[in-house]
Parts: structure tokens; C-alpha cells; sequence
């Protein structure tokens, strides 16, 4: 089944001439490119009767199009913003759109005629298990990120006691309103039938995100609010929002459609899309729509099969899916990043990749007074009480933090950090909600850990030499960096690498021990060297400068202290011993042999861990887009190596201070 898109040109044929009389067309690099990408060469001049023309919905401008088309022959080809769109509208943000609507017919929302999308919700088949479970999944995912078209809501705002009906407005005048004949008497029509279809409720009118900004105006206002009617203005999650209601009424907003998403039967005063396949009660039906639809069959057609989804960091065009984890990433950061930040503990070479993860919407400040702003601190630092702590992710970069190369990856965590078992970390609360995962989520990591051997990621991509193995049982047992934070935390008894070599040739006296050295032991950088002649008192092998990726698909065990090595064996599936506490001990997926917090009660399953530790823990950042980004779009960047190369002030930077290590106090 291909998705709508897909079908509008063929992927081997030359791009379709289209022809636009709305500047916008030209103005907006984002639209230009979904075009052309979607297989539309946008272009000035007259049109011939084989060429398109480009409509933008109902807009203003959109009489100039028809008029030209009724000159000269050509069809026109109707283009809208997709339902996920941005943070904010287009008016208020003047964000470029995720994706877009492109119909061939007439836009979605006009209902005299049958849009393709009325034909795809009419005529497709909407029974392939694998697309519905695909909508099913992203439906899920929609509510637990809290995602809608203008996805700059706060899921945190307290949502009102529930029990309430939920009126919708929209904008004044909108092409979605006047499309259903729709006008002010409608709305007016629709808050009386709202309060006398629900005797004493409460009623909250919802106001439309642009008429919150001010950009537009609403069909309600101040004068519509009386005895238990008032306006609803706060930017909060719709799924929210719909939680409480016992009733929602609307016209055509999109809200209706993510009402019927959280499992409403909403009133419906215009005739949208979601109009009509009774999933909905039409106060006035379009008798043409005889079909009876599922909310997953409906979402297929509606978010899957019908718009034209773009990926923004590798640009092209995508699955809902990608654009989908797009928003999420966007979003996420501008929901933790829109107060601003005051930072503590940050070395000076640090500062202007931590602006790029962090001073997206408000620049950070590195004020060590007292600020109004949230704290962060890095990890390992001191810094204010309750301050959020910043470290280096699990998939970090193609070279080492202590050679100065900038990660793609940072973690934020408000209650702890992940290598100190001595508190909680934010980190353990997301393992044990990923204690069982749907079925989406399953196949996600399934995907991405396939992705993760078969390009031999790791979490410093160094690459490096490759050796014959001694034949037997292998053991890896990685070396750390002996001062290092997960070590002074994380270990009771075991806590140098000589210790960690000793305990496990005493426990397999028989197995090849094979001993890899931490790559900033070895460049000199940090504490942990072992002599070689005490090395090869009880390892069989010592790994210098060896590529660790291919160990892990060779040995049988890992034996370690905190390494991250033990977590990336267990994503090949190898057993691991571990002598202290790491965050991926304790919950029945290793040997542990340190002191692991009795707290860490929860069964998880390897799947549940890496989605934890991969997926919702960390921040990726896209180091060729600079957008936020998600694991996926990470990992492609690391598979290929293309990755902007450190500046020269890092590389200087680096030199110098490997040519003085020794004085490490200095400057760490």
C-alpha cells in the first residue's frame, strides 16, 4: 500500500511542471522543497493545459489560481499544511511546516466535493494488519509525547477538574469554517445546544492557538462567559484536556479529530474530514459518506496514507513516523529549554556546543550568582541545590569528549544522574515505566538495536585495530578511567582496573581474559594505566588501540566495574558481570556482584532497558542540521561518519592538553 504521496508522481518519471500565483510558493525554502522532493518542478510563467497550478487551500490568493486554470486549461493542484505541523502556527513562529497536504481534487476541509482524502477514507481497503497497527501505535505515541498540529502545549499545566463539556473555537473567518458554511450564528448555535444537551456542566470554550497569540481572532470572547461558561486559554495538552470532558463540541477543528483519537464521540456543527464515518454525531451529514470507520482506519488514511511527511535533518521525504519523532524531539527541547538556563561547572570549550542543545529558544547563562533561571550543573561539578545535571549520552560521538570533540548526545536528569546508584536518577524511573512496551515501541528497538550491530556503533566510534583471539572462553573485561565519577559512585571494593583484572582471572581461572585499555587511559588523558608486565600477569591478551565494537561479537562474557561496554554487550546479546553498580544492573539482565541499590526491584526486559537508555533519556542533537533530532537520525550520522569535523581551536586545544596531561588538576 503506498502512501498517497507516492502516488501522485512516478518515482522514475521528470518532475511535473506546477505553477504558482501566490508568492508564498517561492518565499518559503521549506514548501519549495517538500514540492520538489513530492516530484513538482515550481516554476513562474503561464502554464499549458499539462501543467498543475498550486493552490494554497482558501487563501486570499487562491482566486488568482483558479482564474489562471480557467485560462488556460491547466488543474490545479491544492496544498495545505499537514496535522502535525510545528510548535507554533506559521503567523506566530514562523516555523516551516513537517509536512503538507497535496490533493489533486480539492483541499481536505471543503466538503462539495470529494477531496482524495474522502476517496481514501471511502474506497481504500484500511484492513492491512501491519498499516493499522502502524496508526495504532502512532496514535499511542501522539498521546504520551503530547503531540498535536501546534505542539508548543505544556503537558505539565494542571488540566481543569474534569467533568466538563469542551466547546472548540477556531479563527474568525477560517477556510475550514466557511468551507462547512459555517459562520459567528453556528458557533453561537453550538455553545446553546452544548449547554442544553448537558444541563448544570460546566462548559470551557477552547480557544484556537492563534487567537492565544493574538494573531487571530476567535468567534468567543469575554462576552460569552457567563454563570459556569468561561474561556479556556491556557496552552495545555489537548490529550489533556480531553481527558476531563464528558461531551466535546466543535465545528471542524482538528481538536474533533483528536477527540475522537481519546476515545470521544464528539458533536459536530461543520463537515470536516472525520465527518460522517460514524465515529462522529453530524448535525449536518454528508449523505455521500456511508461508511463505518474505525478511529485506527480513520488515522491511517487521515496521517499515514494521505500527507507528504519531510525529514528536516536528513531531507527527504519520510513515513509519519520519522516526522513524528521529528516533533517529538523539538518539542521536547522546547519544552525544558523555554525558561532558559543558568549553568554551573562548564568548561570553556563546552560552552558552544551546550548553546546548541540548550539555547535553541533562550540563551544560556553561565551567571554564578543567583538567577531566576532553572540550574544545570555538569555531573561530575558542583553546583546549587536541585540543579538538573547534564552528562555525555550513550551514543556520543566519533571521537573522544577528552579530545574535545563535541557530543550529539547530553542527558538532563532533575532527580539524580545515571552513574550514581547512591539516589535515584531520572533514568531508573524511565526503566521501570518500560517494564512491558506495545508493540510500536518493541519494533522500534528491535530496529534500532539491529541498526547498532550492524554498523558496529558504539559510544565513541573510534574504530581501531582488530586481533586474532586466543581460542576458549573469551572474557572482555573493558578498562575505565580510574577517577572517573562511575567509578568513585558507582564501585564499594573493586574500584582500579588492576583490582577488576585480579577478581576476574580469580573467578575463571581457565578463560582467556582479554583486557582492552579506556581509550583516554591510552591517549594519556586521564588516570588508570596498568604496567604490562602486571597486565600480563592475569590477562591473556591486552587489546591496545583495539576497535571495540567487533570484541563484543566475538567474546562470550563481559566482566566490569561501571563500564558503558556492559550495556553495549548486552545489546549483543552476552552475558555480563558486573562488580559495582551501573544504571543497567539490578534489574535481571546481569550477574551483579557490586552492592546494587535495593530499590531496583522492577524486571525489565533488555527491550524495556534499551528504549529507557537509548530512546527516552537522552537529547540528540544533529550535527549537519543542527535541529534536534532522534536516536535514528543520530546513529545515521555516526553509521556514516558525517559529522562536521571539530574547529581548529578544539584540535589545538586538544593537543596541548594531552601534551599536559600531568597537569590534568589544572584544567579539569
Amino acid at each position: 500500500m503506498q502512501n498517497h504521496s507516492e502516488n501522485q508522481t512516478a518515482g522514475g518519471d521528470d518532475p511535473r511542471r506546477l505553477f504558482a500565483f501566490n508568492g508564498g510558493f517561492f518565499f518559503q525554502k521549506r514548501l519549495r522543497r517538500i514540492l520538489s522532493l513530492a516530484g513538482y518542478d515550481l516554476r513562474f510563467g503561464r502554464p499549458t493545459p499539462e501543467d498543475l497550478i498550486a493552490i494554497w487551500g482558501n487563501s486570499p490568493t487562491a482566486h488568482r489560481g483558479h482564474a489562471m486554470a480557467q485560462k488556460t486549461g491547466a488543474s490545479q493542484l491544492y496544498v495545505e499544511d499537514a496535522f502535525l505541523r510545528s510548535l507554533f502556527p506559521g503567523r506566530v513562529g514562523k516555523e516551516p511546516p513537517i509536512g503538507l497536504m497535496i490533493d489533486t481534487t480539492c483541499p481536505h476541509f471543503d466538503p462539495s466535493q470529494p477531496s482524495d482524502l474522502e476517496k481514501l477514507l471511502k474506497h481504500e481497503p484500511l484492513d492491512d494488519t501491519a498499516l493499522l497497527n502502524r496508526a495504532r501505535g502512532a496514535i499511542e505515541r501522539l498521546k504520551e509525547s503530547h503531540l498535536t498540529k501546534y505542539a508548543a502545549v505544556d503537558p505539565h499545566l494542571p488540566p481543569p477538574d474534569p467533568g466538563y463539556v469542551l466547546v472548540i473555537d477556531q479563527t474568525r473567518d477560517d477556510a475550514a469554517v466557511t468551507a462547512s458554511g459555517a459562520d459567528k450564528l453556528r458557533f453561537q448555535e453550538m455553545l446553546v445546544m452544548a449547554q442544553e444537551e448537558n444541563p448544570g456542566a460546566r462548559v470551557l470554550i477552547k480557544t484556537h492557538p492563534e487567537t492565544q497569540h493574538g494573531a487571530r481572532a476567535g468567534y468567543y470572547g469575554e462576552k460569552d462567559t457567563r454563570d459556569n461558561v468561561r474561556l479556556y486559554t491556557d496552552a495545555i495538552s489537548p490529550w489533556l484536556l480531553l481527558e476531563g470532558a464528558i461531551a466535546v463540541y466543535t465545528v471542524s477543528s482538528q481538536l474533533g479529530f483528536e477527540a475522537i483519537l481519546a476515545g470521544h464521540k464528539p458533536r459536530v456543527f461543520g463537515q470536516p474530514f472525520y465527518a460522517g464515518w460514524e465515529l462522529t454525531q453530524d448535525e449536518f451529514p454528508i449523505y455521500r459518506r456511508q461508511r463505518r470507520l474505525t478511529r485506527a482506519q480513520l488515522f491511517a488514511a487521515a496521517m499515514i496514507l494521505y500527507p507528504t511527511w519531510y525529514d528536516p535533518c536528513r531531507d527527504r521525504l519520510c513515513e509519519l513516523e520519522d516526522s513524528l519523532e521529528q516533533l517529538a524531539a523539538q518539542t521536547r527541547t522546547w519544552r525544558e529549554d523555554r525558561h532558559g538556563w543558568n549553568a554551573f561547572g562548564m568548561r570553556l570549550w563546552k560552552r558552544k556546543p551546550l548553546q546548541s542543545f540548550f539555547g535553541r529558544h533562550k540563551a544560556l547563562t553561565f551567571d554564578k550568582r543567583k538567577s531566576t533561571r532553572p540550574a544545570m550543573v555538569w555531573a561530575s561539578k558542583q553546583g546549587p541545590d536541585g540543579a538538573t545535571r547534564i552528562e555525555d549520552g550513550f551514543l556520543r560521538s566519533r571521537g573522544l569528549g577528552a579530545e574535545l570533540v563535541p557530543p550529539m548526545s547530553l542527558v538532563c536528569d532533575d532527580l539524580g544522574i545515571y552513574y550514581d546508584p547512591n539516589q535515584e536518577s531520572r533514568l531508573e524511573h524511565l526503566i521501570c515505566q518500560r517494564t512491558s512496551l506495545r508493540p510500536d515501541q518493541q519494533l522500534r528497538v528491535e530496529r534500532l538495536t539491529k541498526s547498532l550491530k550492524k554498523h558496529r556503533i558504539t559510544k565513541y566510534n573510534l574504530g581501531g585495530a582488530t586481533f586474532d583471539l586466543p581460542e576458549g572462553h573469551r572474557i572482555l573485561v573493558p578498562g575505565q578511567v580510574e577517577d572517573d565519577a562511575s567509578i568513585l559512585t558507582g564501585t564499594t571494593k573493586i574500584k582500579t582496573n588492576l583490582d577488576l583484572l585480579k577478581t576476574t582471572r580469580a573467578a575463571n581461572p581457565t578463560a582467556r581474559i582479554l583486557y582492552k585499555p579506556h581509550p583516554d587511559v591510552e591517549a594519556g588523558l586521564r588516570k588508570g594505566q596498568i604496567p604490562p608486565e602486571e597486565a600480563a600477569t592475569y590477562a591473556d591478551i591486552v587489546l591496545d588501540q583495539a576497535d571495540m565494537a567487533p570484541l563484543l561479537e566475538k567474546v562470550d562474557e563481559v566482566w566490569t566495574m561501571t563500564s558503558l561496554t556492559g550495556f553495549e554487550a548486552l545489546l549483543h546479546g552476552r552475558k555480563v558481570t558486573t562488580l559495582g553498580a551501573p544504571f543497567y544492573s539490578g534489574w535481571g539482565l546481569t550477574d551483579d556482584r557490586g552492592d546494587v541499590p535495593a530499590r531496583r526491584t522492577a524486571q525489565s526486559s533488555l527491550e524495556g532497558l534499551i528504549h529507557a537508555a537509548l530512546i527516552d533519556y537522552p537529547l540528540y542533537r544533529d550535527p549537519v542540521s543542527g535541529l534536534p533530532c532522534s536516536v535514528e537520525v543520530a546513529l545515521d550520522r555516526l553509521a556514516s561518519g558525517e559529522i562536521p569535523h571539530p574547529s581548529w581551536g578544539n584540535r589545538l586545544l586538544s593537543k596541548l592538553q594531552g601534551r599536559f596531561a600531568s597537569y590534568q588538576s589544572l584544567w579539569r
